[in-house]
């Protein structure tokens, strides 16, 4: 019996980046910010690592204009992008909101929205642009990107089509963190099981949970000994060997 999601505790909030730093290692580690917004979670990464060196990729033009005010570092490089299982263009659905949240542009997708209305009723999405797109595996293979340390991915239901199109890149990551929906609040998006069961595929172990966040591990890149898994030492154990965690990574508890 293989490890599910709701075997996991749930965590409060979202992950610090202090904390993400401490299982990196290393002050200058190679990071994907995928869904980078406007630099916010990339200022943070540069105070926490200040020689990472940060791939971001961000579609919003609003977003992307103040990115450029916010962040001014040479290891940081943006991609005006969306990134998908496809290259080309694609339809972006843009965000904004009620009031004074008229200007918002956190919620933007290439997926259409479904359900997200029932969580953020004072969300809109009242118009749709063109953007470029493009598939990680193939990004990285143009820019030789070798072992990526941390990949970060906030992309408003489109995390199987970052998956899909990143396998190999993802493949060749230590940790991925990604936001999931607990409903289908996008058009398609799928559950943490499914994302689960994709990464599964590909070397990964959910190693945290928190309310609409989760971190994975890449198993065959990491000694999992190392970490302390929050979960009942009578469930699976994560690196799927069918024993309990007590019996199995867990057993020097």
């Amino acid at each position: 019996m293989n490890l599910r999601p709701k075997d996991y505790n749930l965590e409060p909030g979202a992950i610090k980046i202090s904390d993400l730093r401490a299982l990196i290692g290393k002050n200058d580690p190679t990071i994907l910010e995928i869904g980078a917004n406007v630099g916010q979670t990339t200022e943070e990464f540069l105070r926490e690592m200040p020689n990472a060196r940060i791939f971001c990729f961000e579609p919003e033009p609003r977003a992307i204009q103040r990115f450029k005010n916010r962040i001014r570092n040479s290891n940081v490089t943006l991609f005006e992008c969306a990134v998908g299982n496809q290259n080309g263009t694609i339809n972006f659905h843009r965000s904004s909101g009620e009031g004074a949240a008229k200007d918002w542009d956190q919620s933007g997708s290439i997926r259409s929205p479904k359900r997200v209305f029932e969580t953020w009723p004072w969300l809109r999405f009242d118009s749709q642009i063109q953007v470029p797109i493009v598939r990680l595996n193939d990004w990285a293979m143009d820019k030789n990107i070798g072992v990526v340390d941390l990949m970060w991915a906030d992309v408003q239901g489109a995390e199987s089509d970052v998956i899909l199109g990143g396998a190999d890149v993802i493949g060749n990551c230590r940790f991925f963190y990604t936001e999931y929906g607990l409903i289908e609040w996008y058009e398609g998006q799928v559950s943490l099981d499914h994302i689960c069961e994709t990464l599964a595929d590909i070397g990964f172990v959910l190693y945290r949970k928190f309310e609409m966040d989760a971190l994975f591990v890449n198993k065959n890149m990491t000694n999992l000994r190392e970490l302390d898994f929050s979960i009942s030492r009578n469930a699976p154990c994560p690196c799927g060997s069918g024993r309990k965690y007590k019996q199995c990574h867990g057993s020097w508890t």
